[in-house]
Order: C-alpha cells, then structure tokens, then sequence
C-alpha cells in the first residue's frame, strides 16, 4: 500500500475522493459479488457518521484504503458487525483499522456454501445451557447417556440475563449433520482478548461492543472446524477438507488472538 499512500499524500484529497480515486484497485481485489460502487458509497456513508474515524482516514488515508481492500478481498460490507473500521494511534498519529467483526465471519462461512446454519451465541449468568458432547451426527451415536449434537440454551429474553459468561457456536451442515460445537469460558475469552491488538484502546469494540466481541470470538474459532470463502458458492455442497472450498480466510484474520479450537464444558 506504499505506492498508494504516497500518491494520496501527494494530491491532499479528501476521504471520500480518495476511495472515489482508487475504485478500480478495489475492484481489482474484491470478491465476484461485491459491486465496486455499492461499496464504495457504502464506505463514504460510514466517514460522514464519524467525525473521528474521518479524521483518522484524512491523517492516513493509505491507511483507509487499507483496510477497504481487505473488506472488499474478503467480500465483506465496510463500517459494519461485518468488518469493523476503527481509529486508532499509532506513534501519537491516527490512522484507520479494519477489523473482521462476528458477522463478517459467519458470511465467509456461509459463501462456502457448505453450512446450512450458523449458530452464534453468548450466554448470560441467569440462562439455562446445558452442554454434554456427544454424538456428531445421525451415523455417529452418542458416547454415553445423555450425550447431545447440540447445546440446550434457554433464555428469559425479557427477564435480567445477568453478566456475560461464556459463548458458543456450531453450524448445521448440508445435509443435516451438526459441526464441533464450540464453547468458550471467560477465561478462553480474556485470553483472546489479551492477544487482540489494541483491546483496551478508547475505540476498541472490546470496549465499545463486547458482547460483539464474545461473538466473534466463538465464531472464528467455529471457522476453524467448517470451511470458509470470501467467494459466494451457491447450492454448492463440498468435502469440508477441498481445498476449493476452505480457502483459509480465517488464518488472516486477526492472527494475534488464540487460535485453539475448544470444545467442552461451560465453566461460569
């Protein structure tokens, strides 16, 4: 992106004429289904909803365009649960990051057109979750008695849920099977959370959006046992070990956080 920030720094443009500017770049590097045009009204909208996000991008623009390109390589809509833009410092200068929000993370995993439904959830003190792995799908019984495919979860959705304890996520593949379920403790959170890079900064979603963040935390260690694209793949079912199809995607997601799958108990 050097190239590309020595130009903008040269012309002095504004945000919005930068990204208007570099439009075709985008559409070099963005996926088949996103429109270029869409997008980059899309991202324009997003600055002028955010005096400091637009401050960032008017001290960095290359760093805008940055994080553009890789929401639009990934096929994911900018300023959104789908791919955060954030500003930060860096060295007392702001500048614009984008982060892959929970939501981003279950697209890529539907386009790969092998998940028929993706479960993402936290739980709360107060819920009830009850959790006892067992068998994975109709041809594989369950291990012992009372072993479950999928966790229960109840919920008083009008009720006092109390503090965040833990989140979850599994995906219901084509043809009825269930994936790894994956359930994740505040510790495993805390854990991922240590290793995200500026979490305790004024503009982290960590701070801004935690429950987001829990989410995305169980969602991308979901994206481990399923596969992923940043392609669209319509009514297409695969092997969830064809190259094809699992992309790898999620290994250039934020490759500071824990990458561990876990499977197990809910330990509040």
């Amino acid at each position: 992106m050097s190239e590309i920030s020595n130009a903008i720094a040269r012309q002095e443009q504004t945000p919005a004429n930068v990204i208007e500017q570099y439009k075709p770049e985008l559409a070099v590097v963005a996926a088949s289904h996103i429109k270029v045009d869409t997008f980059a009204r899309l991202a324009v909208g997003v600055l002028r909803q955010n005096e400091k996000l637009t401050a960032a991008a008017q001290n960095n623009p290359g760093s805008l365009m940055s994080a553009l390109m890789t929401a639009a390589r990934l096929g994911l809509e900018p300023g959104t649960e789908q791919f955060y833009l954030r500003p930060i410092k860096r060295k007392g200068q702001l500048e614009v990051q984008g982060i892959v929000g929970y939501q981003g993370i279950i697209e890529l995993i539907y386009n790969a057109g092998a998940a028929q439904s993706v479960v993402v959830e936290v739980v709360r003190q107060n819920d009830q979750f009850i959790w006892t792995p067992g068998a994975l799908d109709e041809q594989h019984p369950p291990r012992w008695p009372g072993a479950m495919k999928q966790p229960f979860h109840k919920v008083d959705w009008f009720g006092n849920r109390g503090p965040l304890v833990g989140a979850y996520a599994y995906a219901a593949m084509q043809g009825g099977a269930i994936s790894k379920v994956v359930v994740l403790n505040r510790d495993h959170i805390a854990r991922a959370k240590a290793k995200s890079d500026g979490a305790d900064t004024e503009y982290s979603p960590w701070r801004t959006d935690e429950e987001a963040m829990w989410l995305k935390t169980a969602a991308r260690r979901l994206g481990k046992w399923v596969p992923t694209s940043a392609e669209k793949r319509a009514g297409v079912i695969e092997r969830l070990d064809t190259p094809a199809v699992t992309s790898g995607v999620l290994g250039e997601i934020d490759p500071d956080e824990d990458d561990g799958p876990i499977e197990g108990e809910l330990v509040d």
